[in-house]
C-alpha cells in the first residue's frame, strides 16, 4: 500500500513540473510566445533584405524603388509579396534621398503585433 503512495506522489510531483515546464516555455520576454518571436525574427530579416536591395537599387540606379520595382528587378525572390507571418510590407520612396519601408500587421484582433520599419540608416525601429 506504501509503495502505491509513492508512485501516486513521484507521478503527481512529476505532472506538475510537466505543467510548469511547458507554461514557461511557452511564453518568453516579455510575455510573447516563442512562435511570435520567431516570426518577428524572420520579419526583421526580410525588412534588412528590402533596406539591402533598396541600396542596391539605389547604387546602380540612382535612385530607390518601390517595392513593386524590386519584385519586377527580381531581386526579392526570397520575400513573399503578400508579406510574412500576418505583416505586409509597404514602402515610401523619395528619389535618392529617402526610403521607408513598414511591416505592419494584418491582423485587426491581435493588437500585441508591433509595427516595424527601417530606413536608409539600415536600422530597424518600432
Amino acid at each position: 500500500m506504501r509503495a502505491v503512495f509513492g508512485i501516486a506522489a513521484l507521478l503527481i510531483v512529476f505532472l506538475i513540473g510537466t505543467l510548469i515546464y511547458t507554461a514557461q516555455i511557452r511564453e518568453i520576454g516579455d510575455g510573447k510566445t516563442l512562435v511570435h518571436q520567431i516570426n518577428l525574427t524572420a520579419v526583421r530579416s526580410d525588412l534588412f533584405s528590402l533596406a539591402q536591395a533598396e541600396k542596391l537599387h539605389c547604387a546602380t540606379n540612382g535612385s530607390y524603388a518601390t517595392l513593386e520595382e524590386l519584385r519586377r528587378s527580381n531581386v526579392l525572390n526570397s520575400i513573399p509579396e503578400a508579406g510574412r507571418s500576418g505583416y505586409l510590407y509597404t514602402a515610401e520612396v523619395d528619389g535618392a534621398v529617402h526610403f521607408k519601408i513598414t511591416a505592419s500587421s494584418t491582423d485587426s484582433a491581435r493588437s500585441d503585433l508591433p509595427t516595424l520599419s527601417i530606413d536608409e540608416t539600415l536600422q530597424i525601429s518600432q
